[in-house]
């Protein structure tokens, strides 16, 4: 077993709690803003699954209009910007997420996956991936499509599990530092 896994849960633990105290003012700012903007609590909550297949609870700033059900001018910029994930630094705290891995997914995604693709579900589910910086454009590109649930199902998907399989073949530190590396510049571009 690669040994490097349980230092990354050392190494989560110990960057999220710094993250955390360094952001506090920052995410209490943002927090107050997704609450106005949205018309409610400013907390995006939803079941995904996680590492084993286990469901757990993930933790979102809100960007969608609570009334409207449309995505805000300033939930647009939390998206672009990937400041509505913040509150997911608690969900890595907590041990649920690791800063990288797979995208966590809702029901009937990875935990339908079968054969040698279960073992994606070895990862905790991460903040950042390769799939998510080589994807970081997909409500755009599936708005594009005809069939955008067929296209994410027989095209993206799959796509993204093979991504997620190297990685979990590849799992290092430094193949993490880079994925970060790159989510930032992605993200400040």
């Amino acid at each position: 077993m690669n040994q490097y896994k349980y230092w990354k849960i050392i190494f989560d633990f110990i960057l999220s709690i710094i993250l955390i105290v360094f952001l506090i003012p920052i995410l209490i700012i943002l927090f107050i803003i997704a609450s106005l903007d949205t018309s409610s609590n400013g907390i995006f909550c939803q079941k995904r699954i996680g590492q084993y297949g286990k469901t757990f609870t993930i933790f979102k700033f809100k960007t969608i209009h609570e009334q409207t059900r449309v995505c805000s001018k300033v939930g647009q910029f939390l998206r672009k910007f990937k400041l509505d994930e913040l509150p997911q630094l608690l969900n890595i705290l907590i041990g649920d997420m690791s800063f990288v891995g797979p995208r966590p997914d809702i029901e009937g995604y990875y935990d339908k996956l079968e054969g040698n693709d279960r073992k994606i579900l070895e990862l905790k589910p991460g903040l950042t991936c390769q799939a998510s910086i080589i994807y970081r454009n997909e409500e755009h590109l599936l708005k594009l499509q005809e069939d955008p649930l067929k296209y994410n199902d027989e095209i993206l998907f799959p796509h993204k599990v093979k991504m997620n399989l190297k990685y979990l073949e590849n799992l290092s530190f430094r193949n993490d530092v880079k994925i970060l590396l790159n989510t930032l510049l992605i993200i400040l571009k």
